[in-house]
């Protein structure tokens, strides 16, 4: 085989993180993140990407362009300096609404459908439950993720934490 062929079928060299210095993120005058690089380059209304944001929200970032491509690559959120941290948590927020369960209050009925009022980290709710199969455990026996009928996903960070009534009312579904 000669070397043509040889480099022709080879895998492309895996994808390397740029370092964090080589680029800045700021907003523009709309509020959209800009990502300059350290050569001039500017690349507008970029959009973060978790490569996995439930089960390892700070492991794996994509900046992604309008064109869907990826331009930088970030291992862990904490290697971002304060300001780009702030940016891109920012951005995310308004785009990952994944409230957390603080506390169940009532459930209507211990059969699905049911609907159930909660305290959120982002106020009350009520949420419908349409099947037990519609909360599902993540990374362990005390990590839940729970489907409303609606389409809106809630989190159980750690069921062990929440208060006695609430993982009372919890039980009876798992």
């Amino acid at each position: 085989m000669n070397d043509d062929a040889h480099t022709a079928n080879a895998r492309p060299a895996p994808r390397a993180a740029l370092p964090l210095a080589a680029f800045t993120l700021s907003r523009n005058a709309h509020g959209r993140l800009v990502l300059t690089f350290a050569d001039g380059t500017v690349h507008e209304s970029i959009t973060p990407v978790r490569a996995f944001p439930i089960a390892a929200p700070d492991e794996g970032l994509s900046i992604v362009g309008t064109d869907g491509h990826e331009l930088v690559w970030v291992d862990r959120m904490t290697q971002l300096d304060a300001a780009a941290l702030r940016l891109i948590e920012e951005e995310l927020e308004a785009r990952e609404f994944v409230p957390t369960i603080e506390k169940i209050v009532a459930v209507s009925s211990f059969s699905t459908p049911s609907t159930w009022d909660v305290v959120t980290d982002r106020g009350t709710a009520k949420l419908v439950l349409k099947a037990e199969e519609d909360i599902r455990r993540l990374g362990g026996r005390t990590r839940l993720l729970i489907a409303a009928n609606d389409g809106l996903q809630f989190r159980v960070p750690d069921t062990t934490a929440l208060d006695k009534h609430s993982r009372k009312l919890l039980e009876r579904f798992l």
